[in-house]
């Protein structure tokens, strides 16, 4: 009997539409073979059938829309189908016609088979249909799953591992970008994967309240200050009007477009997902609160990726006004004022934010300059573009006090800072703290330290050799695409590969305008730890792109080590954390001055500035005249 093949789950989307149909009627296809392609305005989808087997009948055409539980075929499943086996050659038309009439012709063969009438031919599809049957069968007892769960939504439809009696092979706890990743990447080796996550949306603080939406706002930025300074040169818009409500749906139709997109391929890689809190019950275990359905997973191996929290002041008044930057990136309104304390990444790019869409803005920063760590030429062009955005910005001063009345006061310590000063807002931005302490992770024996940081090898391997963690819990720098990388690894591992995370280097990357960015050994570093190095620079104003972009503030330069090889590079100005890039590979590959010179860059474009900071280094650049040195 034909079964339905319906749509399945695809995320918020509804009345999507069918550009492609990819079967036609009397196919035969195999399981999770795709059967159409879906495009809604945030994505491209394929919708796979469930069984394997003969199309006998589509309901859908290319143009079609369709939702979720709509039938898009019918098809005849395989361990259903009566037909021959390969070899079988001699049944009649009328058999391939009709498969019901085949199945009972086969049936009265296989008890008559004793005739002197039956052929060979009849016996060997009796045959055949027997084996298919028990092998059918045996399949299913092998999977433990019925074929309402192969169908459901929420269950995992890959077996746990034959060599343990665990719910799942692998349970990953958190699904940031480390988490999904290291999901992903076990359930494409073959392991029966659960992930576990405490919210109702996959994609962790990146996706949801971090990297992704403060990414969004700052774009809106962007084009707020490109707009206004396009006055300069003959150009001139109206002040721009801000519509708060939708400006945030814009932001959050960003993340729904990647948090829908985790959520497809999840299901198209049958990974079990349990939305609940976890905390370790032991080294196999864990316990699930917040889900009616289940109150613990046991599992064979285990990957932490439970990530970090906004660190707040110590002291501070109860007041939904004092934000974290979570909070920040969903305000109720705009405020006149801020104030910001930290002028790290996540301060200043919040800071860019706010100063953009009108709010009056202040940093404060404990040291003695914006984005402690990344060399002073490169944060030069862009303290000098928030200095002019930015109300004040004070250096080596601390805040001492806030005081919550109708208006925020806060009090601070430092040469030119004042006494206090009022505020609609104030965003605390001074770092994260790992989660480590918060999943019971001493009931699994897995050690933790006093800032919640767990300790690992190169494997991403705690100190309990089934229980791996990576991400922001695991150490620093605290960065998704570390994450990511380390997922891969962790998954590797599960799957009994020889993995190991070995980067030589981990860019990173401050969103403002101008961007920021910087991989490998910083000037600063070479010269506290004296490392010899030489530098290649190039200026962006000698660039024609940057020139023309009205970018000529930028710079990109390029650290080499006594050997000649690239160790270490930076770069300031629009797009500087796609430059970034290219000197990352040329670190790994071990790339020398020649190397990235000879390489040729597209012209006119930003990236010939890191081709001719290398020429610079090798004396070859003719875009500059530098004296040589005698």
């Amino acid at each position: 009997m034909a079964q339905e093949i319906k749509v399945p789950d695809i995320g918020d989307f509804d009345s999507v539409e069918i550009i492609e149909v990819l079967v036609a009627e009397g196919d035969t296809v195999e399981e999770e073979q795709p059967l159409i392609t879906l495009e809604s305005d945030k994505a491209t989808l394929e919708v796979p059938s469930t069984v394997a087997g003969k199309i006998t009948e589509l309901k859908v055409s290319e143009g079609d829309t369709v939702s979720e539980g709509d039938v898009i075929a019918l098809i005849e499943a395989a361990d259903e189908d009566g037909g021959d086996d390969e070899g079988d050659d001699d049944s009649d038309d009328a058999d391939a016609e009709d498969s019901n009439d085949e199945s009972e012709s086969d049936d009265d063969k296989e008890e008559d088979a004793k005739s002197a009438k039956s052929d060979k031919s009849d016996d060997k599809k009796s045959s055949s249909k027997s084996d298919k049957r028990s092998a059918s069968k045996d399949k299913s007892a092998d999977k433990k799953q019925s074929s309402d769960a192969k169908q459901s939504k929420d269950k995992a439809k890959k077996p746990a591992g034959g060599d343990h009696d665990y719910d799942c092979d692998v349970l990953v706890l958190g699904s940031g970008p480390g988490g999904y990743t290291a999901a992903f990447r076990a359930a494409d080796m073959g392991l029966n994967v659960t992930l576990v996550e405490r919210h109702n949306v996959l994609g962790g603080v990146c996706l949801n309240v971090g990297c992704i939406p403060s990414k969004a706002l700052l774009h809106s930025a962007k084009v707020i200050e490109d707009a206004a300074n396009m006055a300069s040169h003959g150009v001139t818009f109206g002040k721009p009007e801000i519509d708060l409500p939708k400006l945030l749906d814009y932001k959050q139709s960003v993340i729904d477009q990647l948090t829908g997109g985790l959520k497809s391929m999840a299901s198209k890689r049958k990974v079990n997902i349990v939305n609940g809190t976890g905390t370790f019950a032991d080294a196999h275990t864990l316990k699930i609160e917040g889900n009616d359905d289940t109150d613990q997973i046991t599992f064979n191996n285990a990957i932490i990726a439970v990530g970090s929290e906004p660190v707040m002041l110590p002291n501070l008044p109860d007041d939904k006004r004092i934000w974290d930057s979570e909070a920040a990136l969903s305000p109720d309104e705009i405020p006149d004022s801020m104030l910001l304390i930290g002028g790290g990444i996540i301060g200043v790019e919040i800071a860019n934010v706010y100063a953009a869409h009108g709010t009056t803005v202040d940093i404060v920063e404990m040291t003695d300059g914006l984005l402690p760590g990344a060399d002073r030429d490169l944060v030069k062009p862009l303290h000098k573009r928030m200095a002019k955005r930015c109300d004040n910005i004070w250096l080596n001063t601390k805040v001492t006090g806030v005081e919550a009345g109708d208006k925020l006061t806060v009090s601070f310590e430092g040469d030119d800072a004042p006494k206090s000063k009022d505020y609609d807002r104030v965003l605390v931005a001074i770092g994260r703290k790992p989660n480590g302490a918060k999943i019971g992770a001493d009931a699994a024996g897995v050690k933790v330290d006093d800032r919640g940081f767990i300790a690992i090898d190169k494997q991403c391997r705690t100190n309990v050799d089934n229980i791996f963690a990576i991400g922001d819990v695991s150490g620093e720098p605290q960065l998704a695409h570390r994450a990511t990388h380390q997922g891969k690894v962790a998954a590797e591992c599960c799957a009994g590969e020889k993995s190991a995370f070995d980067a030589k280097v981990i860019p990173s990357v401050v969103y403002t305008d101008p961007e920021v960015a910087w991989t490998g050994v910083t000037e600063t570093q070479a010269k506290k730890d004296g490392i010899e190095y030489t530098k290649g620079a190039f200026p962006w104003a000698a660039n024609g792109r940057a020139i023309g972009l009205d970018a000529t503030d930028g710079n990109t330069k390029l650290l080499f080590g006594s050997d000649g090889r690239i160790i270490g590079a930076g770069a300031v100005g629009s797009g500087a954390g796609d430059l970034i890039a290219e000197t990352c590979l040329a670190i790994e590959m071990g790339a020398n001055a020649d190397d990235i010179g000879l390489t040729i860059h597209p012209h006119p474009t930003l990236a010939e500035t890191v081709g001719m900071a290398a020429e610079a280094e090798a004396g070859t650049l003719t875009d500059l005249y530098i004296p040589k040195k005698k």
